[in-house]
C-alpha cells in the first residue's frame, strides 16, 4: 500500500472513530444515567436481612427446570434470614436427615415428589412442616391430596385458600411467590437485543387468542416473542421472524431480554384451560403470577392485564399499567412509548416497590413467622 492510501486509510479510520463516539456519547450517557437512577432506587428499595435464630429444613421441589432456580432462590435466601439451613431433596431419607438434624421446621416447595408419609413422619418428630404451592390453581386435583399433611399451607392464589381450608387443612395463608432480585434486576443488555415490546411465556389458548388480536396492531412496533407452542398463532408464517419458538430461558437472560425491552406484557394463564391443567374445581384465579414481580425486579414497565387482586401488591397506573382489551393494550403500548419520561417513572415506581414488599426476604419472613407462631 502506497503512503497516499495510507493516509487515506487513517483518514478515514479517524472519522469513523469521531462518528462513532459522537453517535455513542449520546446512547451512552442516557444509559448510564438510567442505572444510575436505577441503582438509587435498589439501595433505597432493598431491605437489610436479618438471621432468626432457626433452623430450616428446606425440600427441594425435585422437578429440575424451571423450578430449580426458584429453589436455588430460596435456598440463598434462606441462608441470609436463617441461622442454619440444611437442604434435602424429596428422594432422600428426610426423616433420617431430620431425625439427626432436628430442625424448627420443614419447608417444602410444590411438594409432588415429596411422599406424604414422610411429612407425616416429620410432623411426629414435633417439627412444624409448611408448604408452598406453586401452581395454583392449576393442579388443585393433586395438591388437594397433599396439603392436608402440612402443619401450615402457603399458597400463591388467593381463591384457593377455601378450597384448602374446606379440605380440612388447619392453616392456610395466601403468599404470592415473589422474586430472587439476584436474577431478577436492572441490567446493562447487549444493543443488539434491544427492542420496544416483549412477552416470554408458553402459548396457552387465552394468550394465542390476545396475540392473534394484537400483533397486526403493533406490526409497525419493535416486538419479541418468546417461548413453547407460538406456532399455534393463525398467521405464524407471517410472524415466526420475530418469535424464539420453543425456547426457554433461564432467569438470568430473561430478565436480560425483560430490561431490553421499554415495555414488557404480562397476560395470565386461563384457569380453564385445557393444557396441563387438572383444576376440575373450576376455581378461578384471581391472583398476580411470579412474573408479575420478575419484570418489575428487572426495572421495565409492565402492561399486564388485570387481576382483581393485583391492586393488592401495585397501584395500577403508578407502578404498573393494566389493559382490558388488545385494543387498550396497543394504544397503551404507543401511548407509553411516545411519553418514555412517564414509562420510566413507572417502571422506577414499580422496581421499588418490588424491591421493598414482594422479594423472597419478605415472603420467607412471612412463611417462618407464620409457620412457627401459627
Amino acid at each position: 500500500m502506497g503512503k497516499a492510501m495510507k493516509s487515506a486509510a487513517v483518514i478515514q479510520n479517524k472519522a469513523a472513530y469521531h462518528r462513532g463516539r459522537v453517535d455513542g456519547f449520546p446512547l451512552g450517557w442516557k444509559d448510564g444515567h438510567w442505572f444510575g437512577r436505577c441503582e438509587s432506587v435498589v439501595r433505597r428499595a432493598t431491605p437489610v436481612p436479618v438471621k432468626r435464630p432457626l433452623h430450616v429444613l428446606y425440600v427441594t421441589s425435585g422437578k429440575g427446570f424451571p423450578y430449580s432456580p426458584l429453589d436455588h432462590g430460596i435456598v440463598e435466601t434462606l441462608k441470609t434470614v436463617a441461622e442454619r439451613v440444611t437442604l434435602v431433596v424429596p428422594d432422600e431419607d428426610v426423616l433420617k436427615v431430620a431425625t439427626k438434624v432436628r430442625p424448627d421446621m420443614m419447608l417444602v416447595l410444590d411438594g409432588m415428589h415429596m411422599a406424604p408419609e414422610k411429612v407425616q413422619a416429620v410432623n411426629a418428630l414435633g417439627v412444624r412442616t409448611a408448604i408452598w404451592f406453586t401452581d395454583d390453581p392449576y393442579y388443585t386435583d393433586i395438591t388437594a391430596g397433599i396439603a392436608v399433611h402440612y402443619h401450615h399451607v402457603f399458597t400463591l392464589e388467593k381463591n384457593c385458600l377455601s378450597f384448602y381450608a374446606e379440605r380440612g387443612c388447619p392453616r392456610v395463608s395466601y403468599l404470592p411467590l415473589g422474586v430472587f432480585p439476584v436474577d431478577y434486576r436492572p441490567r446493562n443488555t447487549p444493543f443488539e437485543l434491544r427492542g420496544e415490546i416483549s412477552f416470554i411465556g408458553t402459548a396457552y389458548w387465552n394468550r394465542v387468542t390476545l396475540f392473534d388480536q394484537l400483533m397486526p396492531l403493533l406490526a409497525h412496533r419493535r416486538l419479541h416473542l418468546s417461548g413453547l407452542w407460538w406456532d399455534r398463532l393463525a398467521e405464524y408464517e407471517r410472524w415466526k421472524g420475530i418469535i424464539d419458538l420453543g425456547k426457554w430461558m433461564e432467569p438470568g437472560e430473561t430478565s436480560e431480554r425483560y430490561n431490553a425491552n421499554k415495555i414488557v406484557i404480562n397476560s395470565h394463564r386461563a384457569h380453564d384451560d385445557g393444557t396441563f391443567n387438572q383444576n376440575r374445581a373450576m376455581i378461578t384465579a384471581v391472583s398476580p403470577n411470579p412474573r408479575t414481580f420478575e419484570i418489575s425486579a428487572s426495572a421495565t414497565m409492565q402492561l399486564t392485564d388485570y387481576r382483581e387482586d393485583i391492586a393488592q401488591f401495585y397501584i395500577p397506573g403508578q407502578e404498573i399499567v393494566t389493559y382490558d382489551s388488545p385494543e387498550d393494550l396497543a394504544a397503551k403500548t404507543d401511548y407509553y412509548l411516545e411519553h418514555e419520561e412517564e414509562r420510566q417513572e413507572i417502571a422506577l415506581r414499580g422496581l421499588y416497590r418490588t424491591l421493598r414488599d414482594h422479594t423472597f426476604v419478605s415472603r420467607l419472613n412471612q412463611i417462618m413467622d407464620l409457620t412457627m407462631n401459627g
